[in-house]
């Protein structure tokens, strides 16, 4: 499903089998995870994307040399060879369409939960695929969790109380207790604000995506007292090998919404709605 043009839907297309360079393996892709980042890509909010593009980045496959089940997940470059590569697994326990949300979703959201610190009260803003996974490793952590969705998202907020959080509202609402971090998850400029007006001194709010609104000004007074924004740009291999130990022994458990690869502009337009529940994956084929 081939992206020709910003703001047009995929198209289906037949490319020819790509042939491994030395240091490069052929994966045959078995599920991908549909990320908010390919939407941004596809809607033309992040510039210059080389055309035409075959999106998707939460890769579950099999290495067709080895036979091995391999994860492909955000990283910049990596040797394939060094003992980090080789040690770099796909938990146990976890079904392709599973797996494949772990990949960003999940590590992006590790890494955000990282750059929150220690803190004890964590509130989440927006409570899609990321969030839901965050919610389970910070509960593990004996974290309390307030969930904030959109404004009659009454699905969404039972559905972060049923993955622990203590509380869930709409953005706005009140919660029970101030936040020692937030995290903001929905590209929404606008919840910067809000989520610091939550937050006590000296904590943190994380940006945790790759692309978000404008943040409108706001009195100085919200950052004063020690109160830091911060932003998340991507993640690190020391990410993907923590998060990987650590989802089995939550144990983290992935929601997901399957559709055939050819229904992928129908994952997009649900992803668009904010109709998504957990996590959206293309299975492409069965192992």
């Amino acid at each position: 499903m081939v992206l020709e043009a910003p703001r047009t839907p995929l198209v289906a297309a037949e490319l020819p089998r790509p042939q491994p360079s030395p240091g490069q393996l052929l994966v045959r892709v078995l599920a991908c995870g549909v990320c908010r980042t390919d939407l941004h890509v596809v809607d033309g909010e992040l510039p210059h994307p080389k055309l035409p593009l075959v999106v998707g980045h939460q890769i579950v496959g099999i290495d067709e040399a080895s036979g091995r089940r391999v994860g492909i997940p955000w990283l910049g470059w990596t040797d394939g060879t060094c003992r980090y590569c080789t040690s770099f697994s796909i938990p146990e326990g976890y079904p392709d369409a599973q797996a494949a949300p772990l990949l960003c979703a999940g590590l992006i959201g590790y890494r955000s939960l990282r750059m929150a610190g220690d803190a004890e009260r964590l509130g989440l803003y927006g409570f899609g695929a990321s969030a839901h996974i965050v919610a389970q490793v910070a509960r593990h952590q004996g974290r309390r969790v307030f969930a904030f969705t959109r404004a009659g998202d009454e699905e969404g907020q039972e559905f972060a109380r049923s993955l622990g959080a203590e509380w869930a509202g709409a953005v706005g609402d009140p919660a029970p207790d101030e936040h020692d971090a937030a995290i903001v998850f929905a590209p929404a400029g606008e919840l910067v604000p809000a989520a610091l007006r939550a937050t006590a001194k000296g904590g943190v709010v994380v940006c945790a995506g790759i692309h978000m609104s404008d943040i409108p000004s706001f009195p100085y007074e919200l950052l004063w007292g020690e109160r830091v924004v911060r932003s998340v740009a991507n993640l690190t291999r020391r990410d993907g090998e923590e998060f990987l130990a650590l989802a089995p022994q939550v144990p983290v458990r992935t929601e997901v919404e399957t559709y055939p690869l050819e229904q992928a502009n129908d994952a997009l337009d649900r992803l668009r709605a904010g109709r998504v529940r957990g996590a959206a994956v293309l299975v492409v084929a069965q192992a």
